[in-house]
Formats: structure tokens, C-alpha cells, sequence
């Protein structure tokens, strides 16, 4: 009996044993796949920006670096070639900026309608519809710009040119749209109802509550928000290419046609210059010059974040 018991004992213990080694060597594999993973991150950001640091250097030395910042003509196909990337650089920022007119307010206000006015079941439906916005593919947006907002406007506008500003503009402003209304939702949300109910107490009515006191509250992450989504809408692509055209100018008319950074190197990327050519190599600084954008808005949204954030 005893023998019996003794065998029985012997058998767990085992299986208990065989179990905790492979427990322990779970323990140790797992942290080295975790690491793996972060440093494949880590190591394709670094070899995207000195892939892009390299080519640029090529392309100085053939093009004087103060020409291509202070030029303010863009020809890499002329006979007389001009690599002045301020045409482009504005032709970026006017589909920008309209693109900011068009998703601030109506990304900040579905935002607010959400968060302090909506029910449970309106949110449930609105936030789907939202995040399929969301996942639009970008071409299919271009060309809803070109065959469908553009045509509208020019009946509006009829001195408006097919390919102009304002068309891609609106349409980067609807795309950016859902990410504004969906991260100022979680910062109007993180603001605690206690906050509110005082508010109510001093005698506040619900929006002077929302905007006098729940606003100023999330205000670091409303901020950071729309500096996220115009980082987006500054490196968009597919939408200029398709519905902005592909003329370079300093004007400030939106109803003409443009060219922005990326939809120049979708331009040339497509076959327009044989490898190892100046055209060729220009692609690589206006990819620099676009990622320096990007990464300046980026650093800019951590930073509101960090210095005007409230904690509760």
C-alpha cells in the first residue's frame, strides 16, 4: 500500500516537474521574441531614414542645397532643370490647411456629440460608420474627389479647374476626419464625471459645462489629435495624385491645379526618369524633406501632450 502510495507521489511530482521546465523555458523564450520583434521595428525605421539620408546626399551633390530651398520654380523635366521645392512644400500645405478647415470643427463636434450628448445606442451605431471612414482605402477617396466632389463643385465654381486644391482638400479633411472625432472622444471622455457634476452644481447648463469646462480639461489630447491627423494629411498620397493634378506652383489660388510632395514622387516613382538620373535622386530629398515634416508634427503632438496633460 505504501509502495503504492509512493509510486503515485513519484508519477505527479514528475509531470509537475515536466510542466515547470517547460514553463521556465517559455519564460525564457518569450522575452527573446518580444525583443526580436521591437528590434525589427527598430531596425527598418533606421534603414528607411539612412536609405533616405544617402540618396539625399547624392542628389546635393549635384543640386546646391540653397537652390533647393529658396528656388521658387520646380522643373526637373525642363531642358533648364529647377529644383526648388517651395512650389511643392505649398501645394502640401494648401491641401492641408483646407483639409484642417473641413475636420477640425465637424471631427471636434461629432467628437463632443459623442462623448456628452449622444445615448449608449446612437454611439453604438455612429462609432462603426466612423471607423469604416476610417478604412477607406486612400484611392478609392481620390477618386470620389475626381468623379464626384470635384464635378459638384465645379457646378458651384464653374471657373474651378478639374484638378485643383480645394477637391482633394475637402476630401483629405473628410478621410482625417474620423481620427479627430475618435481620439477627442477618448480625451473628452477621460475627463471624470465629477468634474462635470460640479460644474452642474455651480449652476451650468450642459454646454456651457462642455465648453467652458470639459474642453479646457481634454484639451491636451483634442490638441494632440489634430496635430496627429495633419501629420496624416500632410504625407497623403493617393487622393492629390488623383484628383490634384501635377503642376507645381506658389499661388495661392485653390480652384488651379497643384502638385504637393507626395504626389511628385508617385509621379516620378511611376517610370517619368530612368534610375540613377538627377529626377531620379530628387525623389529621395522631397521623401526627406516630407519626413521631416511628419516628424516635426509627430514630436510636436508628444510634446502638447506631455506639457498639457491633466491628471485626475
Amino acid at each position: 500500500m505504501e509502495l503504492r502510495k509512493t509510486e503515485t507521489y513519484s508519477v505527479q511530482q514528475m509531470i509537475l516537474e515536466k510542466k515547470s521546465k517547460k514553463k521556465m523555458n517559455m519564460e525564457k523564450v518569450i522575452p527573446k521574441l518580444l525583443f526580436l520583434t521591437a528590434a525589427i521595428s527598430v531596425f527598418t525605421t533606421i534603414g528607411i531614414i539612412l536609405t533616405l539620408i544617402f540618396e539625399t546626399f547624392i542628389f546635393f551633390d549635384r543640386v546646391s542645397i540653397v537652390e533647393f530651398f529658396t528656388e521658387a520654380k520646380w522643373l526637373p523635366f525642363a531642358s533648364a532643370p529647377s529644383y526648388g521645392i517651395m512650389p511643392l512644400i505649398v501645394g502640401t500645405l494648401k491641401i492641408t490647411v483646407i483639409a484642417a478647415v473641413v475636420a477640425v470643427p465637424v471631427g471636434l463636434a461629432t467628437a463632443i456629440f459623442l462623448s456628452e450628448y449622444a445615448s449608449e445606442k446612437t454611439r453604438r451605431l455612429i462609432k462603426p460608420i466612423l471607423e469604416v471612414l476610417a478604412g477607406i482605402p486612400t484611392i478609392v477617396y481620390g477618386f470620389f474627389a475626381l468623379t464626384f466632389v470635384t464635378p459638384v463643385l465645379r457646378d458651384l465654381f464653374p471657373f474651378l479647374d478639374m484638378f485643383n486644391a480645394l477637391s482633394p482638400g475637402i476630401v483629405v479633411g473628410i478621410m482625417i476626419m474620423p481620427m479627430i472625432a475618435s481620439l477627442s472622444e477618448d480625451a473628452l471622455i477621460s475627463v471624470p464625471k465629477s468634474i462635470r457634476e460640479g460644474a452642474y452644481a455651480l449652476g451650468a447648463t450642459k454646454l456651457e459645462t462642455t465648453i467652458k469646462v470639459v474642453l479646457p480639461a481634454a484639451i491636451s489630447g483634442i490638441v494632440a489629435s489634430i496635430v496627429l491627423a495633419l501629420s496624416r494629411a500632410i504625407g497623403e498620397t493617393m487622393i492629390v495624385s488623383v484628383a490634384g493634378g501635377s503642376t507645381p506652383n506658389m499661388s495661392m489660388d485653390v480652384t488651379s491645379s497643384i502638385q504637393t510632395m507626395t504626389a511628385y514622387i508617385v509621379q516620378v516613382s511611376s517610370g517619368d526618369a530612368g534610375y540613377g538620373t538627377t529626377i531620379y535622386y530628387s525623389i529621395y530629398a522631397v521623401g526627406m524633406t516630407l519626413f521631416v515634416f511628419t516628424l516635426i508634427m509627430n514630436l510636436l503632438a508628444q510634446f502638447i501632450s506631455r506639457r498639457f496633460r491633466e491628471e485626475y
